[in-house]
């Protein structure tokens, strides 16, 4: 076999993919999941996994300490006919996307929820939430911090997060009269 430039590149990918890719296997078995319930959360050094679940169903994971993760949502009126959500992240810092299934402290991501339906996956302090998703009435915007094996960060048992409240009034013009037969005859005289 000749040891040509491809040659030793395959092998340095098939090495590599060797010793890193069974990195995540080293728990013991137990599988990674996505955290909703059904399997087991993955293993990390990284707070403590607990039992209880956040209301989507996702395990929740302790953050111990002072430097806890905490976030602050604010919602206002941007000037496309939406609204302009921003985030304010204390101890947290978001994961570019496609990061490790592996919980880091102060790591991860934020989702977005509108009445307790999730609507986005943050990975920046910043969104624009369409005016489609919060037709006239009040509405729940909140804000939960989640690790990136996707456990919810808590403290104290309840999952980080923050909710503001939002009401949306109707802001299109009342329609107009129609005009009556006699008003839409031109008038004729001398």
């Amino acid at each position: 076999m000749s040891w040509t430039k491809g040659t030793r590149r395959r092998l340095a990918a098939l090495a590599a993919g060797l010793v890193f890719g069974t990195a995540g296997c080293a728990g013991g078995g137990t599988a990674h999941g996505d955290g909703t319930g059904g399997e087991a959360v993955s293993p990390s050094p990284v707070g403590k996994a607990l039992s209880g679940t956040d209301g989507a169903g996702r395990h929740l994971r302790e953050a111990e300490g002072k430097d806890a993760p905490r976030v602050e949502v604010e919602v206002t009126p941007d000037s496309a006919d939406g609204w302009d959500v921003r985030l304010t992240f204390r101890h947290f810092r978001v994961s570019a996307p496609g990061a490790g299934p592996t919980a880091v402290t102060g790591r991860g991501l934020a989702c977005l929820f509108v009445d307790g339906r999730r609507v986005a996956r943050l990975h920046a302090p910043r969104y624009r939430l369409p005016a489609r998703l919060v037709p006239h009435g009040t509405h729940h915007v909140t804000a939960r911090l989640y690790a990136d094996d996707g456990t919810v960060w808590a403290v104290h048992g309840k999952p980080v997060q923050s909710t503001a409240d939002i009401t949306v009034s109707d802001t299109r013009p009342p329609a107009s009269p129609r005009p009556s037969a006699a008003s839409a005859v031109p008038a004729t005289g001398g």
